[in-house]
């Protein structure tokens, strides 16, 4: 036997031989459990990732579901039947008084008296202030001296005349000398007639220098001081009545057919300081800015009977309280005294400003957008023409984003109010 067959059959060899065997088939079955681990690992986040994938699928069908299933919650009121008291909101509304104006000279002549002054209640008639005319004088007395010598004159051809006739009646004169003598007389009583009436005239004049109030009212401008020289048609004293003032609207058809002459209303003004332009006084017992104003229809044009489009209505203001003046007022509103009862809806429940669309609630429990036609309001409450029922539900929540079919749930605004439309 060889060395070298020798050491392979040697007990050390084999030995270490089997351990490295052994070693090997430790190796395997280490790198087999680790395969193994890492195939359980592999299978495990696969299976992680598509239960994960099946939840996130799972969720999104469940959310969708819901969205689709999810009903959102808005206000809503019934049209019902309601005392209707309208009110009309007025960007600006312009005042007169038609009693307004100037006791004006006429006749030339210098202011010397002055009776009244500013905010004095003057009468219709009563004397503001004196002209003074120097000539006036002089011309009436030399109007009476024409007068005398036209009444002599005028006996002079009477008595001709007379003593013509009697001459005619005897065919002792001639037709030419009874003609002159009759024409001479009748020129006389004209001459006469004349003379009286310009001293009538001159009388006239001297009364026209007591300048007189037009109208019974307040003074509010005193034009000119005394000593001043005037002449005829020059204004002197502005004299005018607030207590009534007036003012015009235009309207159409609708409205136009719930007004009558008579009709009355209440004005009121928002934020408004009542300043004066003519510095008038203000009466006892006003109210200041709480103050409402009595106005009534005092006439239509053309009248209801007759058909129009549009309509000019005048109203009169009550303004005892003596708060307003001749001018231009905004931010007014006009109300209804006497109550009207139409079927109602909130006037939030309009989709815009021209009031003609709502959101009804449907008995399915979705939104539709409905045309409506309307009428007069009270600022909270508009009148229903047409397009809605008694008892429907609108919307009047805030209607942004909303859209029809759209899935809501009714909140009732008041308390009692109807569910339909779950």
């Amino acid at each position: 036997m060889t060395e070298a067959q020798s050491v392979l059959c040697s007990p050390a060899w084999k030995e270490e031989k089997s351990r490295e065997r052994q070693a090997i088939i430790g190796d395997v079955k280490r790198l087999r459990h680790f395969l193994a681990g890492l195939a359980v690992v592999f299978f495990l986040v696969v299976g992680l990732i598509s239960y994960g994938a099946y939840l996130n699928y799972r969720s999104a069908n469940q959310i969708t579901e819901r969205m689709s299933e999810q009903r959102v919650p808005l206000l809503g009121e019934a049209a019902a039947y309601r005392e209707l008291k309208p009110k009309i909101a007025l960007s600006s509304v312009r005042l007169a008084s038609n009693e307004l104006t100037d006791a004006t000279a006429l006749v030339s002549g210098k202011i010397t008296e002055v009776l009244v002054k500013k905010n004095d209640h003057v009468r219709a008639g009563q004397v503001l202030m004196v002209l003074s005319m120097p000539e006036i004088g002089t011309k009436i007395k030399q109007a009476d001296s024409a007068i005398l010598k036209a009444e002599a004159e005028l006996a002079e051809a009477r008595n001709n005349y007379d003593r013509y006739e009697r001459l005619k009646a005897k065919d002792a004169t001639s037709a030419t000398q009874y003609d002159h003598a009759k024409a001479s007389y009748h020129s006389a009583e004209s001459a006469l007639s004349t003379a009286i009436a310009q001293k009538e005239e001159l009388l006239i004049q001297m009364d026209q220098q007591e300048v007189r109030a037009p109208v019974d009212g307040e003074v509010f401008l005193v034009y000119h001081p005394q000593g001043a020289y005037v002449s005829p048609g020059t204004s002197l004293v502005l004299v005018g009545n607030f207590n009534r003032l007036t003012f015009s609207l235009p309207v159409d058809e609708l409205m136009a057919r719930h007004l009558y002459v008579g009709r009355e209303a209440l004005l009121s003004f928002s934020d408004e300081s009542f300043d004066k332009i003519y510095d008038t006084r203000y009466a006892p017992g006003n109210l200041g800015d709480k103050q409402e104003f009595t106005a009534h229809v005092v006439e239509i044009m053309p009248d209801i009977s007759e058909p129009a489009a549009m309509r000019r209505v005048v109203w009169e203001v009550d303004n005892s309280s003596s708060l307003l003046e001749q001018k231009t007022y905004t931010d007014v509103s006009i109300a209804s005294v006497t109550p009207r009862r139409c079927l109602t809806v909130p006037l939030s429940a309009m989709t815009d400003s021209s009031h003609n669309a709502v959101f009804v609630f449907k008995p399915d429990g979705t939104l539709e957008r409905r045309e409506v036609e309307t009428g007069l309001n009270d600022e909270q409450y508009v009148e229903i023409l047409s397009g809605l029922q008694e008892g429907e539900n609108v919307v009047i929540s805030d209607v942004r984003g909303l859209t029809d079919g759209m899935k809501v749930t009714l909140m009732p605004a008041r308390e009692g109010g109807t569910a339909g439309g779950q």
